[in-house]
């Protein structure tokens, strides 16, 4: 319990940084080891992170193999990347050794294609090499781009007593053991052990005896997406992962499904603020833009549409100037209306909670528009004619066109995520600047043609 913590209550101080920079410089090693033990894992990444390339390098050489294999999966991809340009092939071969197949597939995949193959060749355990061979060859979001093949099975045709003798060796290559599954001969999948009836159970049992038949498995082409779903509607800690004759390949961790949340979380957050690429705070001026531009340019041709429509009802503008005050109201209100659709639409779709038929959802969010516009057109009627002294027939063009673009925009942010998750496009990309753009639009196309039909222009 101290242990935890010690790790909870980690800081990060400039005094320690300078400590071990100083360490550093004055090689003092068997210090520098000394020091850096008191410290888990994670922690000694964030340190790593914080130093400069040729320090973190001096770190990761100094520290024994299993402690830096560790410390290298918890770094910013960024600095490992740089780390790793420092190392050896033979170096990183040494290291990858003590991870798990999952874990040490994920960072060759980082490495170029030439590079990769040399830290590959230099790997001397065969059946590790093989295994992270096999693993590399799936796609990043699938469920074999993401699962470990360490795992703890057992054959039907065993005992109890032959089976309890062959799970401690396999155990030792098993960070954790959440499950132990049940195969067949020609190693299908058939079920799940309780390790509870297994230690009940009496010594010359057969296996088939005792196992569970029922078990959650995901097929190895399966998008890491759906299996982030499965793992956490059945609240699994593991989850086995099979091919299309249910042989069983691997099996995935929770621990790498949170991973895969935060990304996808990261990923959807940028998209819904309108940036198009993966990056980060840290990056370079030029990835930033080119994140940021392509929405920025989107904004600014919506801005200029809007422009263009405003400027086809000068007439109007010149009767009733009035009007011009309330387009910031207007377009201010149908984009935050369908940010809030797209965003409760593109969350429920995230969490598979977005049940029954569009329509049925589309009526809802009918009716809930209509309610807030009703409610909103009702201060708005009162402000704009006593505040702003306009006509009651001009404020009553302004609400009702206000509670007609509310519903539109309600409409337009429910229907463009659902309709772009069914064709396959992440629906984070309907909302922020996309939907905001486009309400921005009709907004004041709706506007100005409610006012034309009203006040008769």
């Amino acid at each position: 319990m101290s242990e935890e913590l010690e790790h909870i209550q980690f800081e990060l101080t400039d005094e320690l940084l300078e400590k071990v920079e100083l360490l550093i410089e004055q090689k003092s090693d068997k210090e520098l080891k000394i020091f850096l033990d008191d410290f888990h894992y994670a922690d000694i990444a964030e340190i790593l992170d914080e130093l400069d390339q040729e320090d973190a390098v001096y770190i990761i050489k100094l520290l024994d193999s299993e402690t830096t294999s560790d410390v290298l999966m918890e770094m910013d991809e960024d600095n490992r990347e740089k780390v790793l340009e420092n190392l050896s092939a033979k170096e990183i071969a040494n290291e990858i050794l003590e991870l798990d197949t999952d874990d040490a597939a994920d960072i060759i995949a980082e490495l170029p294609e030439e590079r990769r193959h040399a830290v590959i060749s230099n790997i001397d355990d065969e059946d590790h090499r093989a295994e992270i061979k096999e693993l590399l060859a799936y796609d990043e979001d699938t469920a074999g781009g993401l699962m470990a093949k360490e795992l703890v099975k057992v054959y039907e045709t065993w005992t109890v007593a032959g089976c309890l003798r062959r799970i401690r060796g396999q155990a030792k290559d098993v960070t954790r053991v959440h499950s132990i599954y049940v195969v067949t001969k020609k190693e299908k999948l058939i079920g799940r052990l309780s390790l509870k009836d297994l230690i009940v159970a009496k010594s010359d049992q057969k296996i088939s005896d005792i196992y569970i038949s029922s078990v959650d498995y995901v097929n190895v082409e399966e998008n890491v997406e759906e299996v982030a779903k499965i793992m956490a509607k059945y609240d699994l800690e593991a989850i086995p992962v099979v091919d299309d004759e249910k042989t069983l390949l691997g099996r995935i961790t929770i621990d790498d499904i949170v991973d895969v949340l935060r990304e996808e979380a990261d990923k959807d957050y940028q998209l819904a603020a309108g940036i198009t690429n993966d990056v980060e705070a840290d990056d370079s001026i030029f990835e930033l833009t080119r994140a940021r531009l392509p929405w920025l340019l989107i904004g600014m041709f919506g801005g200029l549409g809007a422009a263009t429509i405003i400027t086809g009802f000068q007439t109007v503008m010149e009767k009733y100037v009035i009007l011009l005050s309330f387009v910031p109201l207007i377009q201010a209100t149908a984009g935050n209306v369908g940010v809030q659709s797209s965003a409760i639409v593109v969350q429920g779709l995230a969490n598979d909670s977005i049940k029954g038929e569009i329509l049925t959802r589309l009526f809802k969010e009918f009716l809930l528009g209509l309610v807030n516009g009703l409610a909103i057109a009702l201060v708005v009627l009162p402000v704009s004619h006593f505040l702003f002294e306009t006509p009651y027939l001009v404020s009553a063009t302004i609400c009702i066109a206000l509670v007609t673009v509310i519903v539109i925009a309600a409409l337009i942010g429910t229907f463009i995520p659902i309709f772009l998750d069914k064709k396959g496009v992440d629906p984070a990309v309907a909302t922020g600047p996309f939907i905001t753009t486009s309400n921005d639009i009709f907004g004041i196309l709706i506007y100005f043609l409610i006012a034309k039909v009203i006040l008769g222009f």
